[in-house]
């Protein structure tokens, strides 16, 4: 299954590209051009056509912006990706920290007067509304895409073909969501759906056309009373049957922009995620929230039982990749080596439908860089005395799974060990969290970073995501970060995954998956309700790193605790050589 994906990202290529966006700008007169990683559904995650940004810059990471003007041309990228994107653009595209410095207050910077082109399927109202604010004289022009227009082998439009989420695993048929959320448009005539795990949670389906995501590409409007237009290629539709039922209509998407502009009475888009070409097609929008974001992250009881089943089947697949990674001698793997066996142990459960990510399997500095993707260039030998961080997961049909482990090659030296230990302790902070309904993920995120943050360190990402249930990965509104304004309410999954990172030498990050949930009362117990996290996450943490003096005696207890529970629930799951491998890993410290 591994594959290498850089057959359009090249940073050699990146100046002959740049030269004809060039040339592009000079027949239309443009001062500059902005190229997100962004399609017209303004999802996380983009199909080959729309990876834009990479195919100009060679910047492969799943967030960031080029701005080219004619003399300059600027990446602009977060914490995540400074060390990746200085080894992958070309010299003639900067790199510029996002968002300490915007998009607007740099074009400002460097261009005080002139027009600058963009794509208004891939510039949401947000986006535009935050740049206008910070341009001055500087004119915003919607254009035809550029990089389209010299992108001679560009992929087609994805066309995978849409299949059906059983209403088991679903908790809920998709005619009673569209009554519920019909009910809650407030007044609005009809809501754009752009985002397409909204479309896919919405209507209980599922599609292929995004790498890892089961969704599919399409665009819907939620009318208010309870009918639903479906803006999908008809090829898509050929093995789903009758599922979808009389309520929902489906339509080509040539046809969403004259349906737009003809609606009559006021039209919901959500600012954030809704592409400014279909916000000014529209005669009377009015702003609101996708109305699906909120129900989607609060997963159904069935959904809730299906992630359960899926960490266990996907924890007896890492425990017997664990196993077989630690009977290996030093230096005698690559990364490659490192994901393709465990990639080969998730399709061995006879379960997976895809993995839910590119694997992250970086040794040595290559862990330093967070969201690294070895490739056939950048694959290094796993030494001795290193640190191995893995960061990977699973879609299976009752439950997506994330888990990252960062295991000890040999002895590990006292500085990994510290640092380690201190990213357990965050980890461990926030498993243990009781805390009263209302925080929301900013509240939480401290809780992670103290230990850390005693000695001086930190990490550059959030400490958490919304997961789907079998959709993305990454899943919005909630989220465990600085950034993280939605509260925390019951049968939200989330990741927790704290970490540290010394550039050019090592990366440590320790992820479980949990869910909220109501925690029970205290007997003395003053606030109304109080929620904590389950753990759904169930395979051994590295022992070998830890250094018990740094812990506490409960964060001890907790450890031993969950290695106790890890191999009550997947001992039975495994066998032979991986079995013994699991209780030794279990052993209480």
């Amino acid at each position: 299954m591994f594959q290498s994906f850089e057959t359009t990202a090249s940073p050699g290529q990146g100046p002959a590209r740049l030269a004809a966006l060039r040339d592009v700008m000079e027949r239309e007169g443009l001062d500059g051009v902005i190229v997100p990683r962004a399609d017209a559904h303004q999802g996380e995650y983009v199909a080959p056509r729309d990876d834009r940004l990479a195919w100009l810059t060679g910047f492969t990471g799943s967030a960031g912006w080029c701005v080219a003007l004619r003399d300059r041309a600027a990446v602009f990228v977060d914490s995540r990706y400074r060390v990746q994107v200085r080894a992958q653009v070309a010299e003639v595209f900067e790199p510029v920290d996002w968002p300490e410095t915007s998009l607007g207050d740099w074009i400002a910077g460097a261009l005080p007067a002139g027009t600058v082109g963009f794509d208004p399927w891939l510039l949401t109202v947000e986006q535009k509304r935050a740049l206008e604010g910070k341009l001055g004289a500087i004119t915003l022009r919607a254009v035809e895409n550029p990089v389209d227009r010299i992108w001679e082998d560009q992929p087609a439009p994805p066309m995978g073909k849409i299949f059906a989420q059983p209403e088991a695993l679903a908790g809920e048929p998709h005619g009673a969501k569209i009554d519920r959320l019909a009910a809650s448009l407030e007044g609005a005539a009809a809501a754009v759906l752009t985002l397409p795990d909204s479309i896919a949670w919405l209507l209980n389906i599922r599609g292929s056309d995004i790498p890892r995501n089961p969704v599919p590409h399409a665009f819907a409007l939620l009318h208010a009373d309870a009918r639903v237009t479906l803006f999908v290629a008809e090829a898509k539709l050929a093995d789903l049957g009758d599922h979808l039922g009389g309520r929902v209509t489906v339509a080509p998407p040539e046809q969403l922009l004259e349906t737009l502009a003809a609606l009559e009475g006021q039209v919901r888009i959500d600012p954030a995620s809704c592409p400014v070409a279909l916000a000014e097609a529209l005669a009377d929008p009015v702003e609101g929230p996708d109305p699906c974001l909120l129900p989607k992250a609060r997963k159904t009881a069935a959904e809730l039982e299906g992630a359960r089943a899926a960490h266990l089947r996907d924890g007896a697949a890492m425990v017997r990749f664990l196993a077989w990674l630690d009977d290996q001698p030093p230096g005698s793997l690559t990364e490659i080596d490192v994901v393709r066996r465990l990639e080969a142990e998730r399709r061995a459960t006879n379960a997976l439908r895809d993995i839910s990510f590119e694997t992250i399997a970086g040794a040595g500095p290559n862990g330093a860089i967070v969201h690294y993707r070895v490739t056939e260039e950048t694959d290094r030998r796993v030494a001795e005395g290193e640190l191995l961080l893995v960061d990977s997961g699973g879609q299976y049909v009752d439950g997506t799974t994330d888990i990252t482990r960062t295991v000890a090659i040999g002895d590990p030296g006292p500085e990994e060990a510290a640092a380690f230990t201190r990213v357990l302790k965050g980890m461990i902070a926030v498993s243990r969290l009781r805390f009263p309904k209302g925080l929301t993920g900013r509240d939480i995120d401290p809780f992670a970073r103290a230990a850390l943050w005693e000695a001086g360190l930190d990490y550059g990402h959030g400490t958490g995501h919304g997961v789907g249930a079998y959709l993305s990965v990454h899943e919005g509104p909630a989220r465990i970060a600085r950034s993280g304004t939605v509260a925390l309410e019951p049968g939200m999954i989330l990741s927790n995954e704290p970490g540290f990172y010394r550039e050019g030498a090592f990366g440590i990050r320790i992820e479980n998956l949990i869910a909220v949930e109501d925690a029970p009362a205290l007997q003395d117990q003053t606030v109304a309700r109080m929620l904590r996290f389950e753990t759904l996450t169930w395979v051994p943490i590295d022992t070998r790193l830890v250094v018990p003096a740094l812990m506490t005696g409960a964060e001890r207890d907790w450890l031993n605790a969950y290695h106790a529970e890890v191999e009550a629930r997947i001992g039975p799951l495994v066998e032979g050589s991986a079995r013994d491998w699991l209780s030794r890993a279990c052993q209480a410290i």
